[in-house]
């Protein structure tokens, strides 16, 4: 009966696992053996040459490829740090007892709920040129206009998705807030600490952990945006806005080299494995923190 019932929980769980095990590690697998292959449409897998670690190191040697890896970090790193710094101040602003404060959550996550197509579409029409409205309101201030799809594509494709994602930082930033102990916020007020004290040494590290899933979310999603750069600019000018997952998507279905783009896909896999490692790391070490901090002001009361 012991054994019968430490096993139960396995065997409930047991379904579960091997449905994630199907539909999850056997396409990993897929691909990590399609890399290792000098793979094309025309062929299946086992038809396709064994050709080791030649698509990785020929990648390496790339220099289209280092230029669409240096693009997606730039590209990740301004949108994330962007987003949660505009995200988390909108929540430190607006946590209070404001009229119509649930309307106002809705109008912040519209932005959200527009289809990533539609959200290229709206912004290249007003990057146009000519008739676009930036163009026109500064051609109406007298200024010259900007070639934002130009000259500033990388600049345009991240004010884009500033714009459509900061609203989701922003709702969980200020759910955080909500549910942080109101004793240790009034711990600090009742010794004297001020609004900006509060913020820095109680708010923040208090919200730490939720603000480093929220960010290890959007920098995973930064990783993989596809449809806006590609209906905004196609990648171009040249490579200034082919971020990975854009030249992924181009090297299987326009170049057909399947073997190439599965080892692209395990480079990106392995970038973002790191960082969510790093990430996890980091939270359980403000999570520490931010215990030190709840007992620091129990203590005070």
């Amino acid at each position: 009966m012991k054994t019968a019932n430490r096993l139960t929980p396995y065997m409930f769980m047991a379904p579960a696992a091997l449905i994630m095990a199907i539909a999850l590690l056997y396409p990993l697998g897929y691909m990590v053996w399609g890399s290792f292959r000098d793979w094309n449409p025309s062929q299946t897998i086992g038809e396709a040459e064994f050709v080791g670690l030649k698509n990785y190191i020929t990648l390496w040697g790339d220099p289209n490829f280092r230029e669409s890896l240096g693009v997606t970090l730039r590209f990740a790193f301004f949108v994330v740090t962007f987003e949660m710094v505009i995200g988390v101040g909108l929540a430190l602003l607006l946590d209070r007892n404001i009229r119509g404060m649930s309307v106002l959550r809705t109008l912040f996550i519209l932005p959200m709920m527009i289809a990533p197509v539609v959200v290229g579409l709206m912004w290249r029409y007003m990057y146009h040129p000519t008739v676009g409205t930036f163009n026109r309101t500064l051609d109406g201030l007298g200024l010259g206009k900007i070639d934002w799809l130009g000259q500033h594509a990388l600049t345009s494709v991240i004010i884009a998705d500033i714009w459509q994602w900061t609203p989701f930082i922003f709702i969980l930033a200020l759910a955080a807030l909500q549910s942080l102990p109101r004793s240790a916020l009034e711990a600090a007020r009742i010794d004297g600490a001020t609004a900006w004290q509060q913020v820095w040494h109680i708010k923040l590290p208090l919200m730490m952990p939720v603000l480093i899933v929220t960010g290890l979310l959007r920098l995973i999603d930064a990783f993989k945006v596809l449809e806006v750069i590609l209906v905004m600019t196609e990648g171009g000018p040249g490579l200034s806005t082919e971020i990975l997952a854009l030249r992924i998507s181009r090297t299987a279905t326009e170049f057909r080299e399947l073997g190439v783009a599965a080892a692209m896909s395990n480079y990106l896999l392995i970038l973002l494995l790191g960082l969510t490692l790093a990430m996890f790391a980091f939270t359980r070490w403000q999570e520490a923190r931010a215990r030190r901090v709840r007992a620091a002001a129990e203590e005070d009361l």
